[in-house]
């Protein structure tokens, strides 16, 4: 294969949320940058959509142009066997015990194109859950990332209600802040549930005291009002309920809006697969990457190199790549949100299936002395009826018809079933754990013949008691609501299906990958410090979730996006300090230097 060279102050590998962001605020300040992306070009989201609803669904990666030496792995790859465990084929081989059950897209803009879009900051508490005494604590707190996160929420346009967010969450806002949207409103559901639930009680069997309930918005990364002028992003969510894969009216945010605004120094080259980082081995120093594209090795040198490819595919390459690895931590640690899954049927029609998958949670069980005991969790509540839990509207149209009915009575016995259909999804918090983590798989290559990776990965006890604690508060909110509960977890079909304390539980991923390359305080037990810089080599970073040292309970792009705009700014202090002319001292005359 011929090769080819080329020169840039900074290349950026990885055009999804992280690398996009770093990569404007990079090109702003004047720098030249490039940014490889595995995956191919995207068409824009309404031309998503219509091909999703015209190939009648599929998985979320379906609709997405895909390049075959970059294949991005689907929860469709994990399947259930009769007997207990699971299968895994595609992109990525699972070891278990259980099955790490989120996938990404490698694509322009990531998995970033086909997120919710639900955008809230960690808890102060989350900072620090080695204290608590599970996982690890951040090198940094909640108020040193606090500013990046009113700058992460001008990027995105985040719309939410600051007071509401300080009364129910708990979040120490800045005195005056506004969110640069009003936030999304509540939907129909939200606001019956709102009703039977506010101001009640349930008891979790980890707490000392009985959980006030208070159906609480949920900031998301989508255009709702704007607050003042100029904060606009375009026109409002429409409620279309097709935000995962697309929205087709962009009201969403993605990493495409970001890349709208790259300056003239930035350059996009996509299909580009990077199969190693190049570093020298006297001073540590990142000298660029190499990567393959079109049947072509080229070699692109930088003074800075930044790797943003998603958590998992950041650890396949530095372990590729032989970096960064002092701690031997590189791939440890990997987590996700466990999600447990409850549905069931309101008393009256709730009016499912329209609008963002979920506009509203309870805040509650995420924080507070109960996390000593048991993993903490969120819970949304779903909009969607029983799509990702427990069925399509068409699998339930396909069950009443296998019982025979039809005409008249088919009808209303499906909009009945429909109309009344909600579920709860109850995102737990999974503690750094270095045995889940990902390697590089022996046996197996991709079509590239890189190394594939592999994957190793369990639940813990902390995270089945949470999941204990997350059935018997459903159990509870069901019964407040009169709702009739049709939860059921298959041994069949249900890759995350496991048994705890004698119940069974089944579980599905969030896609939330974090702590592949965790941050530290030191060296010899982290992989990057509180910049994202990797502590072996000081002109490398690795920016993303996979940074990040605990997940807390809520869904974690916007802190990735925080953190990408805090490391960009140590960035451009780097580059400046190598483009400083060295300071030399005035020779001093020797009648002065000398005693007489």
């Amino acid at each position: 294969m011929s090769a080819r060279t080329d020169t840039w102050d900074a290349v950026v590998v990885g055009a999804g949320f992280a690398g996009s962001l770093v990569a404007q605020r990079l090109g702003a300040r004047g720098w030249r940058v490039l940014v490889l992306e595995a995956g191919r070009p995207v068409p824009g989201s309404s031309a998503t959509s219509a091909a999703h609803r015209a190939a009648g669904g599929g998985p979320p990666t379906s609709p997405y142009p895909h390049n075959p030496d970059a294949p991005s792995p689907d929860v469709t790859d994990l399947t259930g066997l009769p007997d207990g465990g699971f299968t895994a084929t595609g992109h990525l081989r699972q070891y278990g015990p259980l099955p790490y059950a989120s996938g990404y897209l490698r694509a322009n803009g990531g998995t970033g194109l086909l997120w919710t879009g639900l955008a809230p900051r960690m808890h102060p508490e989350d900072f620090r859950t080695g204290d608590l005494g599970h996982g690890r604590n951040w090198p940094i707190g909640y108020h040193d990332l606090e500013p990046h996160y009113r700058d992460a929420e001008q990027e995105l346009g985040v719309a939410a209600d600051a007071e509401e967010q300080r009364r129910a969450v708990g979040l120490p806002l800045p005195d005056g802040y506004a969110f640069p949207m009003r936030a999304i409103p509540a939907s129909h559901l939200d606001r019956q549930l709102a009703r039977a639930l506010d101001g009640r009680t349930v008891r979790d069997p980890a707490m000392t005291d009985p959980a006030r309930l208070a159906v609480t918005l949920t900031p998301h990364a989508r255009n709702g009002l704007p607050t003042r002028p100029g904060t606009g992003h375009g026109a409002p969510c429409a409620g279309s309920a097709s935000c995962v894969p697309a929205c087709p009216s962009g009201a969403k945010y993605t990493p495409l809006r970001t890349q709208a605004r790259w300056a003239p120094g930035v350059e996009l080259r996509t299909e580009a697969v990077v199969s190693r980082v190049l570093a020298d081995p006297v001073t540590g120093r990142a000298t660029g990457v190499e990567y393959l594209a079109g049947g072509t090795a080229h070699r692109v040198t930088a003074d800075l190199v930044v790797i943003a490819a998603h958590a998992i595919e950041n650890a396949r390459l530095l372990l590729l790549s032989g970096l960064a690895n002092r701690s031997d931590q590189v791939g440890r640690n990997l987590m996700d949100h466990p999600a447990l899954l409850t549905w069931g049927l309101m008393p009256r029609p709730v009016g499912p299936y329209r609008g963002p998958g979920s506009t509203s949670g309870l805040e509650a069980f995420r924080f507070g002395g109960a996390r000593h005991h048991r993993a903490p969790f969120r819970i949304e509540i779903g909009n969607w009826g029983w799509s990702w839990a427990g069925g399509t509207p068409e699998a339930e149209a396909a069950a009443l018809l296998a019982t025979g009915l039809r005409g008249k009575e088919l009808r209303e016995r499906l909009g009945d079933r429909l109309g009344r259909q909600f579920s709860l999804q109850f995102e737990l918090e999974q503690p750094a754990d270095p045995a889940n983590r990902v390697t590089l798989d022996p046996d197996r290559r991709d079509p590239l013949g890189l190394p594939a990776p592999a994957i190793h990965y369990d639940l813990g006890g902390y995270v089945r008691e949470g999941m204990a604690s997350a059935r018997a508060v459903s159990d509870q909110l069901f019964a407040l609501l009169g709702a009739e509960d049709h939860t059921a977890y298959p041994g069949a079909g249900w890759p995350g299906r496991l048994e705890h304390r004698g119940a069974v539980y089944g579980y599905r991923g969030a896609g939330h990958a974090g702590g592949t390359h965790l941050m530290g305080g030191s060296p010899g037990t982290s992989v990057v410090d509180q910049w994202q810089r990797c502590w072996d080599h000081p002109n490398l970073y690795a920016v993303g979730c996979g940074s990040m040292p605990s997940l807390g309970t809520s869904n974690p792009s916007l802190t990735m996006a925080a953190l990408a705009l805090r490391s960009a700014d140590r960035m451009h202090q780097d580059l400046l300090a190598l483009r400083r002319p060295a300071t030399l001292s005035p020779p001093v005359p020797p009648s002065l230097s000398e005693p007489s």
